[in-house]
């Protein structure tokens, strides 16, 4: 309990630091933000691997997820075209694009990323980029005068799709499969009742534990694959 306690104190404190400093520095992360970041992934990877030994694989995923909040795209530059180009738009958001697009023949297009719009805007300064803490302050001034401000302020939408509804409802035989006692104590790797009273309580609404519940069914899943390759092969 004490771990959990410090580890929560941690990055509440880092978040708080974080806020505080990239509106200081109008978004520009500090070294010490930088090393903030990177001592919160290396205390939850210490924590997570003490877990992994005491076989609690649950709570190791758990603390391990916690991790995916640190954003390394703001710790080592945010704003850097150069990096975003490299990293985050072809390994990411590019793809996906790409991948649900083409699922269904769909040609699309791009234009922020015209050669031209991008030379310009890596000639812009940050500062007249963001503006009191928010992004994207150019490209909203010039959509106020096109389009209703309430699509200009309307919080940001990701590609994010409801798998937590769907284990829920379409996809819940498949994943009670995977997630049964006796399929988990047969791969012996997660503890069967932790993992059963926290998909009980995702189903029952008490708790939204989507990210956690969906790598588990990834590894069962991945588990049983392994065993039938194996099966087939003897």
């Amino acid at each position: 309990m004490t771990v959990y306690a410090l580890l929560f104190l941690y990055f509440a404190a880092g978040a708080a630091f974080e806020q505080s400093n990239q509106q200081a520095r109008g978004g520009r992360p500090s070294g010490a933000s930088v090393l903030l970041r990177f001592g919160g992934l290396l205390i939850a990877l210490v924590v997570g691997l003490r877990y992994q030994v005491g076989a609690d694989w649950f709570t190791y995923l758990q603390i391990f997820h916690l991790t995916s909040f640190v954003d390394f795209s703001t710790a080592l530059g945010n704003g850097d075209p150069g990096y975003q180009a490299l990293t985050y738009l072809p390994d990411d958001i590019l793809a996906k694009v790409d991948r649900a697009s083409m699922a269904v023949s769909l040609e699309t297009r791009v234009p922020f990323l015209d050669h031209r719009v991008a030379e310009l805007a890596a000639r812009i300064p940050l500062s007249l980029k963001v503006r009191g803490g928010r992004g994207k302050h150019i490209v909203r001034q010039l959509l106020y005068g096109m389009v209703p401000p309430a699509m200009v302020e309307r919080p940001k939408a990701g590609f994010a799709i409801p798998i937590g509804e769907w284990i829920k409802g379409p996809l819940r035989p498949w994943a009670e499969d995977l997630l049964s006692r006796e399929s988990l104590q047969c791969n012996g790797l997660l503890e069967p009742e932790i993992v059963r009273r926290r998909w009980r309580d995702h189903l029952s609404g008490r708790r939204d534990s989507t990210p956690a519940l969906w790598a588990m069914l990834m590894l069962q899943s991945w588990l049983r694959e392994q065993q039938s390759a194996r099966a087939r092969a003897a």
